[in-house]
């Protein structure tokens, strides 16, 4: 057998003093064999990311080598220096970062960032590094690459800017690919066509890749072997087959078990009683001004959308990026009024209501946000953000700390309202926005995207929660969504929007395991781990 592209042996990373643990990586071992994809999964924390820094020379500052080696081509990457890194980040080991927006310069046109990487290593000359970015755009699937190669990575989509990355990882064509959460953000179909795109790439160039995710379901579509780690350490390896059907540890076997969809709920029975919320024929058009060279454009958000929600209902939106379920949340909630249609709360008219009408409603609709650190105020206390809804709303100050405590204690995390919100892990903030979401007593909350950007396991814990609590205070959700698996498993019924559109509702065992919308099943099919029996049961 060939020798490995990559060979981890002992590997071991020292944390600063005052972390949670001593080591973010502690006696780590595996290969990475050339023409295989090697899947490293794990939560936050687990390590599997810092293990890939560490064979990239991007080790965050505090965090250093302590012992074991890192293999590469005979060299030990762990004693290499800066300069010799970069020598062969690019050229011989590419990488794939999770947030393309922030790995891709703003400044840039697409193509001159492509052709920065020839430039870098000295390949090419300027005419053929422009010509060879044009085929990359072309080899990842790029709808109109001439176009997309003169564009500013804002212009593109979510899925497009992850192509570009991926063209960049592959410019030189490296022995080593390191693909770290490179679909997390994205819808579930266009996450089906990256890694369908990495998985080609990969048997065309023959290429090694480590894959890094947190999403078992991720692992079923991609895998060849897996690496599970958990707080530094390896807990199981071996081939796909073997931890997907067969997993030994009970770490693997929750992590298994927390993909959302493994099992979908029967409908909860009984008549419903008359709506909370009824939308009738809501409409809502964006425009944008034109300019000197850019055309003005208009986007048709919401289009004759209407349903009723009932007290006590889960109702989950699901759609793509585009397709207006976060419009229509917004519209909910008041923070976009709609062109035309209505929003009915218990017989009022909500849409039309203005000025301390709607001040004195509004409590009754709050939303969870899908970033819960970017809608908190870094420098307040999180008793304090808790408690500035009811105080706004004339609820004394000790009151409403004394309350925001209380919450904080509903939502499993008692004791903390002194703290800032970059002292919690995200999953402890999506908490916290919980809290805050239901320190004015709602009725109906508008849930957006609230657990896409979580770990499986953690997201699994704030399903429970939000249905717990749902049970506990009598709430309607509005749970906004782009994966089918979330929605079926937390929702009494789903309405699928595509362009602004309804295209399917129904109950969510029905619409999950029984689509009758063309589009609908498209977002079935393309649910990683679909085909592996991992969801849906």
């Amino acid at each position: 057998m060939s020798e490995p592209v990559l060979s981890l042996r002992g590997l071991t990373l020292s944390l600063p003093q005052g972390a949670d643990r001593p080591y973010a990586v502690e006696e780590v071992s595996y290969d990475v064999e050339r023409g295989e994809i090697m899947c490293v999964v794990g939560e936050s924390g687990s390590g599997k990311s810092m293990a890939a820094n560490a064979v990239m020379g991007l080790l965050p500052k505090g965090v250093r080598p302590a012992a074991g080696e890192a293999i590469f081509d005979g060299q030990d990457l762990l004693k290499m220096t800066e300069k010799q890194h970069r020598a062969l980040r690019g050229l011989r080991i590419g990488m794939i970062f999770q947030e393309p927006m922030t790995a891709l310069n703003p400044l840039m046109r697409v193509g001159a960032q492509i052709s920065e990487v020839f430039e870098a290593h000295g390949r090419l000359t300027g005419k053929e590094r422009q010509s060879r970015a044009l085929e990359l755009l072309t080899e990842v699937g790029i709808p109109q690459p001439e176009k997309a190669i003169r564009a500013y990575p804002f212009e593109l989509s979510g899925g497009q800017r992850q192509r570009v990355m991926i063209a960049m990882a592959l410019a030189l064509e490296p022995e080593l690919l390191i693909a770290d959460e490179p679909t997390t953000a994205l819808d579930v179909t266009t996450q089906a066509q990256i890694l369908e795109l990495i998985r080609d790439l990969q048997q065309r160039h023959g290429m090694a890749v480590m894959f890094i995710t947190h999403d078992f379901g991720v692992v079923a579509e991609i895998a060849t072997r897996v690496c599970v780690m958990r707080e530094g350490r390896i807990v199981e390896l071996g081939s796909a087959d073997e931890v997907l059907e067969h997993p030994r540890h009970p770490y693997t076997r929750d992590l298994i078990a927390a993909i959302p969809g493994s099992v979908i709920p029967e409908p909860r029975g009984g008549e419903m009683p008359a709506p909370l919320l009824e939308v009738r024929h809501l409409q809502k058009v964006f425009r944008s001004r034109g300019g000197l060279f850019k055309p003005s454009r208009e986007v048709r958000a919401l289009q004759d959308v209407g349903f009723t929600l009932a007290p006590g209902e889960t109702l989950g939106i699901v759609g793509e990026s585009g397709s207006g379920k976060s419009t229509l949340g917004r519209c909910v909630v008041r923070l976009e009024r709609p062109d035309s249609g209505s929003l009915s709360l218990s017989g009022i008219d909500f849409s039309a209501l203005t000025g301390e009408s709607l001040r004195r409603e509004r409590r009754r609709v709050q939303m969870i946000f899908q970033d819960p650190y970017a809608s908190l105020n870094p420098r307040t206390r999180v008793g304090m953000a808790i408690a500035q809804g009811p105080i706004a709303n004339g609820v004394p100050r000790p009151k409403a700390l004394a309350r925001a405590d209380e919450l904080l204690e509903l939502v499993g995390l008692g004791g903390v309202a002194d703290r800032f919100p970059h002292e919690f892990s995200g999953g402890q903030r999506q908490r916290i926005g919980i809290a805050r979401a239901l320190a004015l007593d709602p009725e109906l909350i508008v849930a957006d995207e609230a657990v896409s950007a979580l770990d499986v396991s953690i997201q699994a814990q704030i399903l429970k929660l939000l249905e717990d609590l749902r049970q506990k205070l009598s709430l309607s959700l509005l749970f906004i969504t782009h994966d089918l698996r979330v929605a079926a498993q937390i929702c009494d019924r789903i309405i699928v929007m595509q362009h602004g559109r309804i295209v399917e509702q129904g109950t969510a065992r029905d619409v999950f395991l029984s689509p009758q919308a063309d589009y609908t099943r498209e977002l079935v099919d393309a649910i990683p781990g679909r085909g592996h029996a991992l969801v849906g049961s």
